[in-house]
């Protein structure tokens, strides 16, 4: 089973002269990549070409699998530390009663909480939809239960039969 490499290694840089930098980030100077490749064998490493595009290229001295090991490790630890954020769902009605939409906001708050971005969907029905202004009125007068929790990611706007406002949570410094 062949690995397949990023990097050229050794004897797969045949090219006429190199650029070679040591182990510690000290400049060897210019040479040719046999003479390059004898030096990382004397010393018990690799030759790596760090920079193919570059005239003439860059070899560096290293360790090839710890530079690959370790290269692993740090992409693992950055997924691990992502936050997905998900989108949740409130959906109100245009004759929704305070009470009702007080739990809702409850509901919204505890989204907003755990990171989460939070969709309003405001839905209205047959001559509901002449009355739009006051959807938009009573998406705000939702917003402002939230408002300690999150920000406007997207004002309230008529799609359709909807009209939809997206909140934030409010990024902790």
């Amino acid at each position: 089973m062949a690995v397949k490499r990023e990097h050229q290694i050794n004897e797969d840089i045949t090219d006429r002269e190199i650029r070679l930098v040591g182990a510690n980030g000290e400049q060897l100077g210019i040479m040719s990549a046999s003479k390059a490749n004898q030096i990382a064998d004397d010393q018990g490493l690799d030759l790596v070409k760090i920079s193919p595009n570059a005239v003439p290229p860059v070899c560096k001295l290293m360790d090839y699998g710890k530079f690959v090991f370790d290269k692993a490790k740090r992409e693992k630890e950055q997924r691990k530390n992502q936050k997905v954020t998900e989108l949740k769902e409130v959906q109100l009605s245009m004759t929704i009663e305070l009470h009702d939409m007080q739990v809702k906001a409850k509901n919204a708050i505890k989204f907003l909480q755990a990171g989460n971005k939070v969709k309003v969907a405001l839905w209205m029905r047959g001559r509901q939809q002449a009355y739009w202004e006051k959807g938009i009125e009573m998406c705000n007068s939702f917003f402002e239960m939230l408002a300690e929790f999150g920000v406007k990611e997207k004002e309230a706007k008529v799609e359709g039969r909807n009209i939809i406002m997206i909140v934030a949570p409010i990024v902790k410094k």
